[in-house]
């Protein structure tokens, strides 16, 4: 009785060791040493994923990985994506985390103001993603931040670039002031673009789309020199001086030629500079030049704008520019 009794306890540690072997297996650090991406596709099984997960080495065998998920996993089906797996992870984590989607996030950058022909670039030189675009419609993608997969087409990211413009221009021309100088929101689109190449301190933008509004009512010529350049390069930059020539071009887009807004937009303009042309500063200014501190100073005036313009010949005079 007594060997029985041993027996017992013998076969009851061995039965303790062995299910704390496997929950250790289970739960305890994996063999990659650093951290792998494993992209599970549209369609995967889990078995499709467990041999994925084998040839990145961040699990000891597919086959065991498949037994301890059917005991210790909760049954929801993976997700697919690109999962950027830690050091060491273990077979729990790396199922949650398929099971969650928990995938890694990547993003594409537009910035405010980039040309069309610079976002297709961008698109393009994105090596994660997919498929062929053309260079969008000036105007109509809303610079931001977007996330993305590995696999993801650029057809697709472009599209949520551009719907993401239509709904926001939509809800902002909504809340536009009264009495503002556009009528249309492809005329605010427009003068956007303008204001958006015409400063960088968001503190301006206002005041720069009051300036030309002002100038549209009146029948001025805006005289924007981005527009002047932006049919010799689609919006990027020019690398030297306007020309005389280049001013006097009548060509759908020069401001210096042909009075009232371009043919269309010059670059694509972010929230705060549609926000600034449909709510515009309260302002009589009709001028503005550079200040010398990367801002501007504006005058209502031409006698005032002379004058400042004359100082900031000095400054640039003092700085050897010209």
């Amino acid at each position: 009785m007594r060997k029985l009794g041993c027996f017992g306890i013998v076969i009851a540690l061995t039965a303790v060791a062995a299910l704390f072997f496997v929950v250790q297996s289970w739960n305890g650090a994996g063999p990659a040493p650093k951290a792998v991406t494993v992209v599970v596709p549209r369609g995967a099984t889990l078995t499709d994923a467990a041999e994925r997960l084998e040839d990145a080495g961040a699990i000891p065998s597919a086959r065991r990985f498949l037994l301890l998920a059917k005991v210790f996993g909760s049954g929801e089906p993976i997700r697919a994506g690109e999962y950027l797996l830690p050091a060491r992870a273990s077979q729990s984590k790396i199922l949650g985390m398929m099971e969650s989607g928990d995938t890694l996030q990547r993003f594409v950058t537009i910035p405010e103001g980039l040309p069309s022909i610079m976002v297709y670039e961008t698109l393009m030189a994105t090596p994660e993603l997919s498929g062929k675009v053309a260079v969008p419609e000036e105007g109509t993608v809303l610079p931001d931040s977007y996330s993305y997969q590995r696999g993801d087409t650029r057809a697709a990211i472009l599209a949520r670039m551009q719907r993401a413009m239509r709904d926001y221009l939509a809800r902002a021309w909504a809340k536009r002031a009264a009495d503002i100088a556009v009528e249309t929101p492809r005329e605010a689109l427009i003068l956007a673009s303008i204001v958006e190449k015409e400063t960088a301190k968001p503190q301006e933008r206002r005041m720069v789309a009051a300036v030309y509004s002002n100038r549209l009512e009146k029948g001025m010529l805006l005289q924007a020199d981005p527009t002047v350049i932006y049919p010799i390069t689609r919006g990027k930059p020019l690398g030297r001086r306007i020309r005389q020539s280049e001013l006097t071009a009548k060509n759908g887009y020069n401001t210096y030629a042909e009075a009232g807004l371009p043919a269309g937009p010059i670059a694509n303009p972010g929230r705060a500079s549609i926000d600034a042309v449909l709510h515009p500063a309260q302002s009589d200014a009709l001028y503005f030049v550079a200040d010398g501190t990367g801002g501007h100073v504006f005058s209502d005036t031409l006698e005032e704008h002379n004058a400042n313009v004359r100082k900031w010949y000095a400054i640039r005079r003092k700085r050897g520019e010209m």
